[in-house]
């Protein structure tokens, strides 16, 4: 796939909001979803049924809402798309916060087979914990 491709590929994923059918559908099922340390739920985790139960699951029971806003599009030859953008959350206490992100994701073969994430820790531990 292009360079354009994969970007419309991960452009899909966040104009969903991450519903699930769309995840279902751009995620490779052996996926490596890797999350900095220091953020909710931060580790490496191999599986699309790993991210779901052991990343989502948690991190769901946390928040009302949480969702990635892709502002900033790039892409190179070698299938890895940049996205530059912030996680829209409100806690479980109605604490609203954006924080923002750095998504590396590389496609291949018209999915997605892996993430490693970058974002800013502190403002979702602050809205989570005070």
């Amino acid at each position: 796939m292009s360079a354009s491709d994969n970007i419309a590929l991960v452009r899909r994923l966040y104009e969903s909001q991450a519903a699930p059918a769309v995840l279902e559908e751009v995620i490779d099922p052996d996926i490596v979803w890797d999350i900095t340390p220091g953020f909710p739920g931060g580790g490496v985790y191999k599986g699309f049924e790993s991210v779901g139960r052991d990343f989502f699951g948690p991190l769901f029971e946390r928040f009302d809402t949480f969702y990635p806003v892709g502002e900033e599009y790039y892409a190179d030859d070698d299938g890895h798309v940049f996205v530059l953008g912030h996680y829209h959350c409100e806690t479980r206490q109605s604490d609203r916060v954006d924080a923002r992100f750095v998504h590396i994701w590389t496609a291949r073969d018209g999915r997605l087979v892996k993430l490693r994430q970058a974002a800013d820790s502190l403002v979702v531990d602050r809205a989570l914990n005070g």
